[in-house]
């Protein structure tokens, strides 16, 4: 018996935040990367100057808009992506 997938659908798509960029305050920004992630301070920064940069992968859609009106509040541009459905058929 060969393998079988499912997809299952559910109301909730798993999202993405991405950093597309820091603005001026690279400190404040990943000092809120750092309350988000639990990363230490210097990762944080290092993750807030490499863009774009996926900060949160494959969190529920209310977490994501948060996440981005915690890093737009602090002077960054960021959104929540929706994360592709798998392709289980293949090529």
């Amino acid at each position: 018996m060969g393998d079988e997938y499912f997809l299952l659908v559910c109301d909730d798509v798993p999202h993405d935040v991405v950093l597309t960029d820091p603005g001026v305050r690279v400190l404040d920004v990943a000092r809120v990367v750092r309350r988000l992630t639990g990363l230490s301070l210097w990762h944080s920064k290092v993750l807030a100057v490499r863009i774009p940069a996926v900060v949160l992968a494959g969190v529920p859609r209310e977490d994501a808009e948060a996440a981005v009106a915690a890093l737009r509040q602090v002077g960054a541009e960021a959104e929540a992506r929706e994360q592709p459905p798998p392709d289980f058929l293949g090529p």
